[in-house]
């Protein structure tokens, strides 16, 4: 997806670098993973190509992953901006908020986690395929998006984003894309009022996979945040169509 800041981020000036997550796509998996890995293999990276601080942009499901990063080195991580970010789902005690398909894999995976984890399997062949261009349209009627959401997956470039970035998660072992859902399960292991650099919280009002009073609830928890509710804008549509925006506010900061 970073796909989607390609054009804004050279306009500003801004070098963006957007790491495979370990057995995401062609990473190679790194066993056990949890959460609190992920920032010592940010610090690894970022010393690796000598970047003394940088700033963070995650969207949907990158947003533990910064805000691990942000409590874990608030020295080097200068600010993070989230769009349509994934709340902590251990916390939530009503799941309403939640895309159904959502709701659904956090109760399979709290009652029935093998069963879940054999699902994930059957489906890695069909979502790492690569759809035929005549099947998009059918693909964004069975998604019931949003019309906003819909409107802008009609742009080819845009939906090569989002879908190909989905295809090359699967495309690797069913394994990572299962760490990467029991992550988003499991606690955290930190609090969000532990993330005390700035944050700008990007939500769109018309968000069906997190809704945006969840992100409300994010917000009012973080010591040093901006959010920011966008009128007739979903979960696809927001990054699409704000990236320049979300990018020179994260720069200002």
């Amino acid at each position: 997806m970073a796909r989607l800041t390609d054009e804004p981020a050279r306009d500003l000036g801004i070098r963006i670098i957007s790491p495979d997550r370990p057995g995401i796509s062609g990473s190679s998996l790194q066993p056990d993973r949890k959460l609190a890995d992920w920032p010592r293999l940010v610090e690894r990276i970022a010393d690796h190509l000598g970047i003394r601080d940088f700033r963070i942009l995650a969207i949907s499901g990158g947003a533990p992953y910064a805000y691990a990063t942000a409590a874990a080195m608030p020295k080097r991580v200068r600010a993070i901006a989230i769009v349509g970010g994934a709340p902590p789902l251990a916390e939530i005690q009503a799941t309403n908020g939640l895309l159904p398909l959502y709701r659904w894999m956090l109760a399979l995976y709290r009652l029935r986690p093998r069963l879940l984890r054999r699902l994930f399997y059957l489906a890695r062949p069909i979502l790492s395929l690569r759809p035929p261009v005549r099947l998009r349209p059918l693909i964004l009627k069975i998604l019931m998006l949003r019309p906003c959401d819909a409107e802008s997956l009609r742009d080819a470039a845009a939906f090569e984003a989002i879908f190909e970035s989905q295809r090359r998660a699967w495309r690797g072992s069913a394994e990572g894309v299962m760490a990467d859902a029991q992550i988003y399960a499991q606690p955290w292991g930190f609090a969000m009022e532990d993330v005390r650099v700035s944050v700008r919280l990007w939500h769109g009002k018309e968000d069906r996979a997190f809704s945006v009073q969840l992100a409300e609830e994010v917000a009012k928890r973080l010591p040093n945040c901006k959010a920011r509710f966008i009128d007739d804008a979903g979960h696809y549509s927001l990054p699409i169509r704000h990236m320049r925006e979300i990018l020179k506010d994260l720069l200002s900061l």
